[in-house]
């Protein structure tokens, strides 16, 4: 990650804040990783087994997502949480470089049959599980067999990237959009049936599924996430449900919450539930659009300056840099082929790479809330990514790439009002239409190759190369039955 400059130090007479020296931002990310001691991790799992025992949950699923987007589990029983913090939940590393239908394939760091990682739990993110009686989830960290941190783990990689923000005296607010599409259970390699086929964004869907709804908004509550509202989508069978922001990291923990509950309760109602880029060939795909902001000592930068739409000049950097690093973006936000089939114009998806108040078209919407509300709701929404990316890995390379365009200084180039498609040919920049493309931006960019670390950076890379050789020979119908039900 790059070096920052110098923050400014306190109006009022005091010793001066230390610089942001490079030093100093590898200490915070270092300190933000470190395992807690043996005997610490252990009390706080005695007294979570207590809480948990009082809500009849028997085992608890400690997951971690992988550089495909699949999420990954290995699970206790409740008597094993306490040995679990302890002393880990063994993993392999050879899941760095999984694909997604479960194949392997091998990077230059990452890979092979040999080693062992430890999973860890995060005790501060248990929660029993509505739909699942009995169960309790946890999002898990993974380290070396010596306690140290593991090189390819995504979620402290995320860990880090905030750790730096926060060292630089800002932090981060995000939520990410969960869109779904619910069919009839069927045999795996079916297409897909639908249980509603009302009008898109209409209330015949509510009508027909209101109770499924209202149960994913219960489970949803009592897991302790705040819904700011559930809608019908586009497409056939498709809905979406947006929580609160909370910090970045919290941020991709509850998406991947969201998404375990949406199915579970799916389940429960005999339905079967994808949070694939594309269901259908040809149609509107699902979206996990990221909505992010940035703050420093309470203060909402995206709101109340002298830039555009009211934007101060660190936020314009951090969101020019954001825009200017989309396409490499893509490789973590958009992880499977299948995403480029609904990253096309004129669908809402975010498919050029401009910016706009308000505009749904451009890969990054500024959104500056209501008047009255705009200094606590101010933000921006990264549109073109999509479920299959790992949210660990979006937003810490959102933040590397913001704080890279904040160091630089950089502005945001002129504001996109409508439809780029509609524009004179070459105006707008399109996104990458390919995996082979957003590939190559990846491996140019030496903030996500600092930031990632070699050993992730790698693993990343061989994980899309090896989905891009398995998706060139196919069709986009035989590209879409192949990833439907993966996510």
């Amino acid at each position: 990650m790059t070096t920052g400059t110098a923050t400014a130090g306190p109006t009022a007479p005091g010793p001066a804040e230390p610089p942001v020296t490079a030093e100093r931002l590898a200490a915070a990310a270092a300190e933000a990783v470190a395992l807690p001691p043996r005997a610490e991790r252990a009390a706080r799992a005695e007294q979570a087994v207590d809480r948990l025992r009082t809500d009849a949950v028997e085992a608890v699923a400690v997951t971690w997502v992988d550089n495909a987007g699949i999420t990954r589990v290995k699970a206790v029983p409740l008597g094993g949480l306490v040995h679990a913090a302890q002393w880990g939940v063994g993993t392999a590393p050879c899941f760095d470089v999984f694909l997604a239908d479960d194949g392997i394939t091998t990077s230059p760091i990452i890979g092979g049959p040999t080693g062992d990682l430890r999973l860890y739990p995060d005790l501060d993110r248990i929660v029993p599980l509505a739909a699942q009686p009995g169960w309790a989830w946890a999002p898990g960290d993974r380290y070396t067999q010596a306690g140290t941190p593991h090189p390819g783990c995504q979620r402290l990689f995320a860990r880090r990237a905030r750790a730096v923000a926060a060292a630089r005296g800002l932090s981060l607010k995000a939520g990410i959009e969960v869109e779904w599409t619910v069919a009839l259970a069927g045999a795996p390699g079916e297409e897909p049936q639908y249980p509603t086929h009302g009008p898109a964004y209409g209330m015949h869907r509510v009508t027909d599924l209101s109770d499924y709804l209202r149960d994913v908004l219960r489970a949803l509550d009592r897991q302790g996430l705040s819904v700011l509202q559930i809608h019908p989508e586009y497409s056939p069978g498709q809905f979406e449900v947006s929580v609160a922001p909370e910090g970045p990291v919290a941020a991709a923990d509850t998406s991947v919450l969201v998404r375990h509950t949406v199915r579970a309760v799916s389940a429960r109602h005999g339905l079967r539930v994808s949070f694939a880029p594309v269901v259908e060939a040809g149609g509107v795909g699902n979206g996990g659009h990221l909505h992010v902001s940035l703050w420093r000592d309470g203060r909402n930068l995206g709101h109340g300056g002298p830039g555009p739409h009211g934007l101060t000049a660190e936020a314009e950097g951090f969101l020019a840099g954001v825009l200017d690093a989309l396409p490499e973006l893509l490789v973590l936000g958009c992880s499977s082929p299948a995403g480029y089939l609904r990253l096309v114009p004129s669908h809402w998806a975010g498919a050029y790479q401009c910016w706009g108040l308000e505009n749904r078209e451009a890969a990054l919407r500024l959104v500056t809330g209501s008047t009255g509300e705009r200094s606590a709701a101010a933000n921006a929404e990264v549109k073109c990514f999509d479920a299959s990316g790992n949210p660990y890995l979006t937003v810490g390379g959102v933040i590397a790439a913001g704080l890279a365009g904040l160091d630089q200084r950089r502005a945001l180039p002129p504001e996109f009002t409508g439809d780029p498609a509609a524009a004179e040919p070459g105006t707008v920049p399109r996104l990458p239409t390919g995996p082979a493309e957003a590939i190559a931006a990846y491996e140019r960019s030496a903030v996500l190759r600092e930031a990632l670390g070699e050993p992730l950076f790698q693993a990343v890379l061989a994980v899309r190369r090896a989905e891009q050789e398995q998706s060139a020979a196919v069709t986009p119908e035989e590209l879409v039955a192949a990833t439907r039900w993966r996510y």
